[in-house]
């Protein structure tokens, strides 16, 4: 690990989560010195889907991180009795045809260590940053530890409930409408395991069910507003008996973690990029986990942010803000799906019907899970447009 510098170095990253911890990886093989700031200890559980779309996995084999994970090759979309409709992930050229089950403890730690061991890259785990320094209108660094800590350029990946957006008045207010509640569980012995994901709708919620290594399971639900005046197990529990096959699936099994919960699901920020700091991330604004990108995002946006600074470095305010509308061109596709798909899920008969059609049109739901992955864009756009907007980077390599 390099020592840390008493000298202003190239990058301060607060956050060491996935977008965080990818982007030290990326700018070391730059040549960039980094400093990575994470105010957890590791292992450390998070609110989130835990899995990692196809476009993801791509990036973790770039990165050269290996975590241990479950494979799925398709999502399954459930409404009432019976199952509606299956999307399979879509063969695209350079990228896996498999997501990854992946429990987000064991994935942030990978990220997190495979950070700190690269050359120019130091960080501190179980260390806060109390907040940005700003001398001149411009971030010039961190306070961490109560010492000040100074870097050519800041980047907030501090998360969904991001201090140093929040200190620096980027917020924006959200109404607070859905929220979520996930518990992880193990199948009792001889259950069958799945190798895919499983979504059941109902009214006014879905339930994710992602398979994870050693028969595991993680039950993820998102809600309205309304179950919140439910206490969460209560909550969780309701929404697992109103789906029977699933309620069986869970017959015997063991609940192996806490249950957990986070509110609003979604969020935003004023500005992205400010003289001397970019927002990455959750802390860049958050969407709602309906298509349950999230992770991927975070991983593409990362690679993204990598070569823009690759390209200029100290970055002008000017070029942070084409990174953000390069990145906000990647991520449309998937931001209008996941409006049309909130949208459906405050409507469960017409989701239904539509899943019925979709169920019918094998080729075009495949086209959407592959655009809620991260693997494909919604529309063709024209050669001149192409260069750099797209959601799936295969040519990263």
């Amino acid at each position: 690990m390099a020592p840390w510098h008493e000298v202003m170095t190239d990058v301060i990253i607060v956050g060491g989560g996935i977008a965080g911890s990818a982007l030290a990886i990326l700018l070391s093989r730059q040549g960039l010195e980094v400093e990575l700031y994470e105010r957890s200890s590791f292992p450390r559980e998070k609110v989130c889907g835990e899995g990692l779309m196809p476009a993801g996995v791509a990036v973790l084999e770039r990165l050269r991180v290996s975590v241990s994970g479950a494979p799925f090759q398709s999502v399954h979309y459930h409404f009432g009795a019976r199952e509606c409709a299956v999307g399979r992930f879509p063969v695209v050229g350079g990228l896996p045809t498999t997501g990854l089950g992946i429990r987000r403890k064991h994935l942030d730690a990978a990220l997190f260590r495979r950070a700190c061991g690269r050359r120019g890259v130091c960080g501190a785990c179980g260390l806060g940053v109390e907040r940005p320094l700003v001398e001149g209108g411009c971030v010039t660094g961190v306070i961490a530890g109560g010492k000040a800590r100074r870097s050519r350029l800041v980047v907030a990946a501090d998360g969904l409930h991001s201090t140093m957006r929040t200190q620096l008045g980027l917020n924006v207010a959200r109404r607070p409408e859905r929220f979520g509640v996930r518990a992880h569980f193990r199948l009792a012995a001889g259950a069958p395991v799945a190798n895919w994901v499983d979504v059941y709708l109902g009214a006014g919620h879905e339930l994710y069910v992602t398979p994870l290594p050693g028969g595991e399971l993680l039950v993820a639900l998102l809600a309205e507003s309304e179950w919140r005046r439910k206490p969460a197990r209560m909550a969780l529990q309701e929404a697992i008996g109103s789906h029977p096959d699933l309620a069986a699936r869970l017959e015997g099994a063991e609940q192996i973690s806490e249950l957990a919960g986070a509110a609003p699901l979604g969020g935003g920020a004023r500005a992205r990029a400010l003289p001397g700091l970019v927002l990455l991330g959750d802390a860049a604004g958050f969407v709602d986990p309906i298509t349950g990108g999230g992770m991927t995002q975070a991983l593409l946006s990362a690679e993204l942010l990598a070569e823009h600074l690759g390209q200029q470095f100290p970055p002008s305010l000017a070029a942070l803000q084409r990174f953000d509308r390069e990145r906000e061109r990647m991520l449309r596709d998937y931001r209008w799906l996941t409006r049309v798909m909130l949208g459906l899920a405050r409507r469960p008969r017409m989701a239904a019907g539509v899943l019925r059609v979709l169920s019918a049109s094998p080729g075009v739901f495949s086209h959407l899970v592959g655009v809620s992955a991260g693997m494909r864009r919604l529309l063709p756009r024209p050669w001149w447009q192409d260069a750099g907007t797209g959601w799936a980077r295969p040519s990263a390599a």
